[in-house]
């Protein structure tokens, strides 16, 4: 198991109180990884410490605020890739069948493309696979971290590491487009029920997904979600 990807798994899951007893040795790993720059991993000090040492409910509190109340912030990368096409529920049931073939079991409420679940997944894979997986996923990494950095929160050295992990250069073009869509303040409930609203996405068996290997799955990621053409049925 890479350990350095389930420590990021970790460091970007709910808190919990055995999240921080954990954290001495989630932030030893990741203090010792030399794949990570010097200055990557002094940039993780902070949000060690303060997942190690806050109070937990404001840990909680600022988790929600950020990731769950925030689409922008959203860890769910099909979100920022597919928003609500149909071809982001093809897209979960490649993901889904896929870590089926590998014999990854995740027991967990949240959707396959969790963030931290697919990190999970990726400290089960050989490097270079996870590498590449993520180096599909650069542009929204790099978006996360500059969203992340503009709150001043700490959470954005863990998208910097992701990245630097990933050994990719993100799009500047395609970054940029996702810096545009605006962000809401995730204390205005009625606006985030109305950005939130939408239809249902089945994720049953499709005898036609297959599965992919992991960067055909998530090669998509490359692009920007902007509007396309209809494409045909294959």
């Amino acid at each position: 198991m890479d350990r350095t990807f389930k420590a990021l798994s970790l460091v970007l899951s709910y808190p919990t109180r055995e999240l921080q007893q954990a954290m001495p040795e989630i932030g030893g790993v990741l203090a010792s990884d030399t794949r990570l720059t010097a200055a990557a991993r002094r940039a993780l000090r902070p949000l060690v410490e303060e997942l190690g040492g806050r109070d937990i409910y404001d840990l909680q509190e600022t988790y929600v605020g950020l990731f769950d109340r925030s689409r922008t912030l959203s860890l769910n990368l099909f979100e920022h890739v597919h928003g609500e096409s149909r071809d982001r529920g093809g897209a979960m049931v490649s993901l889904v069948e896929m870590y089926r073939e590998a014999g990854f079991d995740p027991v967990t409420s949240e959707l396959p493309d969790h963030l931290p679940m697919l990190l999970e997944f990726l400290s089960t894979r050989p490097f270079v696979e996870a590498q590449e997986t993520l180096a599909d996923a650069a542009h929204i990494l790099e978006a996360l971290n500059a969203r992340l950095c503009r709150r001043e929160s700490p959470y954005g050295a863990a998208f910097a590491a992701l990245l630097q992990l990933s050994g990719a250069k993100a799009d500047k073009a395609a970054v940029a487009e996702l810096l545009e869509e605006p962000e809401m303040d995730s204390d205005d409930l009625e606006a985030l029920d109305k950005v939130w609203e939408e239809s249902e996405v089945r994720f049953g068996p499709d005898p036609n997904a297959g599965c992919p290997q992991v960067r055909d799955m998530l090669s998509r990621m490359d692009q920007p979600i902007t509007p396309a053409p209809q494409h045909a049925a294959e």
